[in-house]
C-alpha cells in the first residue's frame, strides 16, 4: 500500500470531478493544479495550490509550458525507497507527488470540428502525456488516473484502504495509462500522415477503442473482440441477441455493398460474408423480393441490409423468413414493433453510417497487409464498349449494377442480373468457369424471367470457355476488366455471338 499525500490534477474533461475532490479532501490530500482545472477546483470550494505557486515559476508561452518543471517531474519520478533520490528531493526542497490525475486535450474531437491546422496543432497535448508517462513509469510509488471512467475505482481504493492504493491497482492504472498515451500519439501520427498523403509510412500505427468483447470468434475455441477508431460504430443495435463475430463480419460485408448503392435505394442479402441477392429497384417491397428471389435458400438465416427506411408493409414481408440481422436507414415505429415480434432478431439502425476513404487490414503472425478500400463510384466513363453490338441504355445500367455487386463477391466472382437485380451469383471458386456454372445454376433454379440477362466478372476471362458458357445460358451482355493477352479473342467471340462486351478500366478482386 502507498499512502497518498499529494495529488496533481490537470484535466481537459472536467466532468465528475466533484465526488473525487470530496474523497481527496476527506483523506487530507494536498491538491496541485493549473489553468481551467485549478479555477474549477476553487469554484467548487476546495483548497488547491496553483502549479506556478508550487514551482515558483510562472507559466509561459501562452500556457504551453506549465507543468514541465523539475519540481513536478522529480516529485513524480523519485523512487521512494532509494535514499539518493530522497536526498536530492530534500536538497532541492522538492516534495513527492503521489497521485497524478490527467486527461488530454481533445485532439481526436478537434479533428471532427475543424480543418484549421493551427487549432489542431494547439490541441496536441504535451505536458499531459509527459506527466502520465512519468507517473505510469513509477507506478511502484505513484498512482496515475487518465480517464473519468477510472474515478469510481480510485474512490473505492481510497475508501477501502484509508487513503492508500494497492500495488495491483497502480500497476493496472499504469498499463492503461501507457495505452492512453500510445493511442493519443497514434491518432496524431495518423493525422499528420494523412494530411501529407503518406498512407504507407515507414512505421504504421493502428489504434482502436474496445467496443465489445465477443463471446468467441469464428469458432467457440477462438477469442475475439471488436475495436473501432471511433468510440462507437456509427450504427446502433436497437433489438435482439448479442452480436457474434460472424454476425459482425456479415454486417460489415452487407453495409459496404449496401452503402455503395444509390442513396436510399437498394436491398442486400448476405450469407457468410458473400451477397446472395441484391436489388436496387426503387420500390421497397419489389427491391426486397427481387433480392430474395436470387437465392432464397442461401438467404435463410442471413442478413438483410436495406439502404432505406423500413416501413410496416416491408417489415411484415421480412418476418415471413428467418433472418439473423436486419439493417436499415431507420425504421417506422410500427415497422419496429412488427420486427420486434421475433425476440432474437438483431435490428440495426445504420442511418448515421457513411463510408469515407478507409483502409482494409489483413494479418497473419506478425505481418499486416494494408490496402485502401475498393470504393470507387462507377460512371460510364470508367468503361469501354469493345464489341460491335452496343448496349441499350437499360443494358448498360444493368451491366454497371452487376459490376458493382461483383466487386463485393469473393473472387472468382460472376454475377448475373436483369432489371437492376441479381438473378445468379457464383463466388469463391478457384476456377472462373466453375463460378459461371454456379451462377447459371442459381439462375435456372430460382429465376424464370430470362429477358436481357447481363453478366459481370470481377476479372478478365483468360479463355473463351467461361464467356461461351454464359452466352449459351442466355446472357446477352458481359462486362469485365481488360488486361488478358487473349482480350482480342474474347472480343472476336463476342462479335461472333452478337454479344455486347464492355471492358472496365479497373479490376476488382475481393479475396
Amino acid at each position: 500500500m502507498k499512502k497518498i499525500q499529494s495529488a496533481l490534477i490537470s484535466v481537459s474533461d472536467k466532468s465528475n470531478l466533484k465526488p473525487l475532490l470530496k474523497i481527496l479532501k476527506k483523506n487530507k490530500i494536498h491538491l496541485i493544479s493549473s489553468g481551467g482545472t485549478f479555477k474549477l477546483i476553487k469554484k467548487l470550494k476546495f483548497k488547491c495550490t496553483e502549479v506556478s505557486d508550487y514551482t515558483g515559476f510562472k507559466e509561459i508561452l501562452d500556457g504551453r509550458v506549465k507543468t514541465l518543471h523539475p519540481k513536478i517531474h522529480a516529485g513524480i519520478l523519485a523512487k521512494r525507497g532509494r535514499k539518493s533520490h530522497l536526498k536530492e528531493l530534500k536538497n532541492n526542497n522538492f516534495k513527492n507527488i503521489d497521485l497524478v490525475i490527467v486527461n488530454f486535450y481533445p485532439f481526436q474531437k478537434t479533428l471532427k470540428l475543424t480543418n484549421d491546422i493551427n487549432k489542431i496543432l494547439e490541441n496536441i497535448d504535451i505536458g499531459g502525456p509527459a506527466l502520465v508517462r512519468a507517473a505510469a513509469k513509477n507506478y511502484n510509488d505513484v498512482t496515475v488516473i487518465t480517464s473519468t471512467n477510472q474515478y469510481a475505482k480510485l474512490i473505492n481504493q481510497l475508501k477501502k484502504n484509508n487513503g492508500s492504493t494497492s500495488l495491483k491497482f497502480r500497476e493496472e492504472m499504469s498499463k492503461m495509462a501507457f495505452a492512453e498515451t500510445a493511442y493519443y500519439d497514434s491518432v496524431i501520427s495518423n493525422y499528420l500522415n494523412f494530411k501529407s498523403n503518406t498512407y504507407f509510412p515507414e512505421k504504421k500505427i493502428v489504434y482502436g477503442n474496445l467496443i465489445e468483447k465477443l463471446r468467441y470468434g469464428e469458432n467457440p475455441h477462438q477469442e475475439a473482440a471488436l475495436y473501432s477508431q471511433d468510440k462507437n460504430l456509427k450504427f446502433n443495435k436497437i433489438h435482439g441477441k448479442q452480436l457474434s463475430y460472424n454476425n459482425y463480419n456479415d454486417i460489415f460485408s452487407a453495409l459496404t455493398l449496401s452503402k455503395s448503392l444509390p442513396k436510399n435505394i437498394g436491398t442486400v442479402i448476405v450469407k457468410h460474408a458473400n451477397p446472395c441477392g441484391v436489388s436496387s429497384l426503387k420500390n421497397k417491397i419489389d427491391s426486397f423480393k427481387s433480392a430474395l428471389a436470387c437465392d432464397p435458400i442461401s438467404a435463410f438465416g442471413g442478413i438483410v441490409s436495406c439502404n432505406f427506411r423500413i416501413n410496416k408493409k416491408l417489415a411484415k414481408e421480412i418476418n415471413k423468413i428467418f433472418f439473423e440481422v436486419i439493417i436499415a436507414n431507420g425504421f417506422d415505429k410500427d415497422a419496429l414493433k412488427e420486427l420486434k415480434l421475433k425476440k432474437s432478431l438483431r435490428i440495426i439502425d445504420a442511418s448515421n453510417l457513411s463510408f469515407n476513404e478507409i483502409f482494409k487490414f489483413n494479418s497473419v503472425n506478425n505481418s499486416l497487409l494494408v490496402q485502401s478500400e475498393d470504393n470507387k463510384i462507377f460512371s460510364k466513363k470508367d468503361f469501354r464498349i469493345v464489341s460491335k453490338k452496343k448496349p441499350t441504355k437499360s443494358q448498360f445500367e444493368n451491366l454497371i449494377f452487376a459490376f458493382n455487386v461483383c466487386r463485393y463477391v469473393k473472387s472468382n466472382a460472376i454475377v448475373l442480373a436483369n432489371n437492376k437485380s441479381t438473378i445468379g451469383i457464383g463466388s469463391g471458386q478457384p476456377s472462373r468457369v466453375d463460378s459461371c456454372q454456379i451462377a447459371i445454376d442459381k439462375m435456372n433454379k430460382f429465376n424464370y424471367d430470362k429477358k436481357e440477362i447481363v453478366s459481370a466478372s470481377d476479372a478478365f476471362f483468360p479463355f473463351v470457355d467461361g464467356f461461351e458458357k454464359l452466352v449459351q445460358s442466355g446472357v446477352s451482355a458481359i462486362i469485365q476488366p481488360s488486361g488478358s493477352i487473349r482480350d482480342k479473342e474474347i472480343i472476336k467471340f463476342a462479335n461472333l455471338t452478337d454479344t455486347v462486351l464492355v471492358f472496365s478500366k479497373t479490376r476488382h478482386f475481393r479475396h
